[in-house]
């Protein structure tokens, strides 16, 4: 079976952990552990987020004052070389030695005119309480709004066009590699010049991990798509006395409720395309339960109605 998993940048630093080297190289042993167990009995694909890593280098490329900070493509691209070189690491550390575990710094194209460079979106970086995320964001000029009861920096989340590099990563996995791809929702870049040249250039922007890998498991003809994330399933009312956990449930269902922009909402975006477009499954839920979800009996099962039907929330 073919499995593209996207593991949440949440998975890989926790909110109550600094982002100190330490802290996410444990926690990529932890992930690695688990996700060397699927490798062994699936082709697999791997993607991951970088919020917190991409806005720690943002925060140290600005304190810098010297040389003007690296705009986010670039500051994208280095943490993909850094998570992927350490979960490389770990899982061929966890593997048969002839199994190839493989990193591509993936480019991902976006529309330059997509309407997310005018109404950032995607929490990047540390939380701050509401005194010092005001006193940020007038030092700096960054965007700053509510996450949870703290305050996370915002940056342009723009839709994911195309995942360059598709041939490579089919190779790769027709060749029995694991493949660690598209990590951050992938460097952005768009088609910016007029006239001849149209030319491909880097974006400051993040795009949405979940949205990427949903458009590249589709790419890829994958079997399954797993949202893999710090809690276990969808919930509705979620925080509220009342709040429950989804477990099946089809897209047509879930479009008729709201979840937390730029957190659970583009995770149940994200696998509801992959769902509608393939006719296949998507699974959202903590990855401690990773081979419960694919087994069907863990975390949110996003799927066309089937004859068991699913949960009409």
């Amino acid at each position: 079976m073919k499995v593209v998993v996207a593991l949440g940048g949440n998975a890989l630093l926790r909110r109550d952990q600094l982002p100190t080297a330490d802290n996410q190289l444990e926690n990529i042993r932890t992930a690695a552990a688990q996700l060397a167990r699927v490798a062994l009995q699936h082709d697999l694909v791997l993607t991951h987020g970088n919020g917190p890593q991409v806005g720690l280098l943002a925060l140290q490329a600005a304190a810098y004052v010297k040389v003007e900070a690296y705009p986010l493509d670039v500051l994208g691209a280095q943490t993909d070389g850094m998570i992927g070189y350490l979960l490389e690491q770990e899982l061929a550390n966890r593997l048969p030695t002839t199994r190839t575990v493989t990193t591509l710094i993936t480019r991902v194209e976006v529309d330059p005119q997509d309407s997310a460079f005018q109404h950032p979106t995607k929490p990047i970086g540390p939380v701050y309480s509401k005194a010092d995320s005001e006193r940020v964001a007038a030092n700096k000029g960054w965007v700053m709004a509510p996450d949870g009861e703290a305050f996370r920096r915002v940056v342009a989340s723009p839709l994911p066009v195309r995942v360059l590099g598709l041939q490579a990563i089919r190779w790769l996995l027709e060749h029995g590699a694991l493949v660690i791809a598209a990590g951050g929702g992938g460097i952005p870049v768009a088609r910016t010049g007029e006239g001849g040249d149209q030319g491909l250039q880097g974006v400051s922007a993040v795009i949405d991990k979940d949205l990427c890998t949903s458009l590249l498991a589709r790419e890829l003809q994958a079997d399954v798509l797993v949202i893999a994330t710090d809690v276990p399933a969808v919930y509705l009312d979620w925080g509220q006395p009342t709040q429950r956990a989804i477990g099946q449930v089809t897209p047509q269902a879930l479009a008729g409720h709201d979840f937390a922009a730029g957190s659970m909402a583009p995770k149940v975006e994200a696998a509801c395309a992959f769902v509608l477009a393939t006719g296949r499954r998507a699974v959202i839920g903590s990855l401690d339960r990773i081979e419960d979800m694919l087994a069907g009996s863990a975390g949110t099962q996003v799927c066309l109605a089937s004859a068991g039907g699913a949960d009409t929330l």
